[in-house]
This record gives C-alpha cells, structure tokens and sequence, in this order.
C-alpha cells in the first residue's frame, strides 16, 4: 500500500474496530449485532459450496477439498451466531415475511460490497463466473482481516457473565477458522502465480478494502451509527448450553 492508502486503512479499520466493540458490549446493541454476523456467515455457504463443485469439475481436487472445509466453517459459524442470538431471546428475521417494497431494500448491496467489487458486476462475481484470482485474492484479505476482527471482538467481551464468556469462547473459535482459510487461499494463489505476482494482486485488493472501510464508515456517520433491524423475539435457551464447536 502506498502512504495515503495506509492512513485510508487505519481510519477505517479504527472506525469499524470502535463500532464493532461499542455495539458488541451493549445488550441492546448486541443482538443486533449478532444477527448481521450469523446472516453473513451462513449466506456464504451456498457460494462457498458451488466454487467447490466447480473446482472439483476443473480437476482442482486439492482446492475443492479446502472451499468444503470452507464451507463446513461457515456454517458452525453461523450456527455459533444463531445460539447466542438465542440466549438473549432473539432470533433473525424472516426476509420473507416482510413486505415486498422492505425486502427489496435488504437486497441492496452494502457500501462496503460496493467499494469492494467496484468494476465488477453482479454477474461477475458468481461462483460460475468470478476469475479465481479475484475470489481468492479478495476473500485472502477479508478472511485474514477476519480473523484479527473477531479476536479483537472478543477482547472487549468481560468473562463474569454466562452469555458474554460463551460468546467469546464462540468468537475465538471462529477467529481461528478464519486465520486458517486465510492460510489455504494464500496458498492457492501461490500455486497460480509467481511470488511478485501474489504481492501484487494481494497489494490491490489491500487497497480496494482500505477504500471499501472508508465507504462502511461514511454511510455509518450518515445513518448516525444505527443500522436496519434484523432480529425478532424467538425462544431463550440456558446460557451455559454450550456452543458448536469445531469438528
């Protein structure tokens, strides 16, 4: 990254790291919180499971085992999110129930996603079509910046509370998963490219994230830090129920 990219970073990452913990730590907050993780944790399964099937039609056996692994994470992930969504009496919400002009507004994408894949359409960035470089080049950066988000989240979490100490076993875990997917898609790109090369792809999509943080940041200050509700009341379990854990 050059010198004005790096300071773009450090302004996001600072602002996403600031929301993140203040909206984690509040009761009120949190569920709300939660249900944007575990939307985007499960969401990610069906893609992350038609990349697989089209590596392994490629004959990319090797990449196809490491996207189902993939794929199994993200899906503990979510269920990690949903039972400590259900220890504070919440659930997400049915997209489907809600009006039709309200559940098309939640199809937009995010200013993040925007910023992220500017120059790239929809029809890009399907599993069937996305180049393997750019996915794996931009899921490298936001797994690996995962990973170091969620540790963080769970710094901020206290311990003398059942549900906090269990969210942050749960936290902790899932930072973990994503050091690891970070590891096999940085892999995957060194068995395609030169080493110059990985530094270079890696170097753009640093930087399209940089840019993608400031977008997140700005839409929040606009909103005044508040986002849509995606939760209703559902069925409160015991806190010491324990969370999935790996396999």
């Amino acid at each position: 990254m050059n010198f004005l990219t790096n300071i773009l970073h450090l302004i996001g990452a600072g602002a996403a790291a600031y929301f993140s913990a203040r909206h984690l730590r509040d009761p009120l907050t949190r569920p709300n919180f939660l249900a944007a993780f575990q939307l985007a944790e499960s969401g990610s399964v069906p893609f992350l499971e038609a990349l697989r099937k089209r590596a392994q039609a490629e004959g990319d056996e090797w990449l196809a085992e490491k996207l189902a692994r993939h794929a199994s994470d993200e899906m503990r992930h979510g269920q990690i999110f949903a039972h400590a969504l259900k220890q504070h009496g919440k659930q997400v919400i049915d997209f489907k129930q809600l009006p039709q002009e309200k559940s098309s507004k939640q199809e937009r994408k995010s200013p993040f996603f925007e910023a992220y894949y500017e120059g790239y359409s929809r029809e890009d960035i399907k599993p069937d079509r996305i180049d393997w470089l750019v996915f794996l080049a931009s899921t490298y950066i936001l797994e690996l910046d995962a990973s170091k988000d969620f540790a963080r989240m769970a710094a901020v979490l206290p311990e003398d509370e059942p549900r906090s100490r269990s969210l942050k076993q749960g936290i902790l875990s899932v930072a973990q998963d994503e050091t690891r997917h970070a590891g096999y898609l940085y892999e995957a790109l060194q068995r395609r490219l030169p080493q110059v090369q990985v530094d270079a792809v890696v170097d753009e999509w640093r930087t399209r994230k940089a840019k993608a943080l400031l977008a997140m940041t700005l839409d929040l200050l606009q909103k005044g830090g508040k986002s849509r509700s995606l939760v209703t009341d559902g069925a409160l379990v015991e806190s010491e129920v324990d969370l999935p854990v790996a396999a």
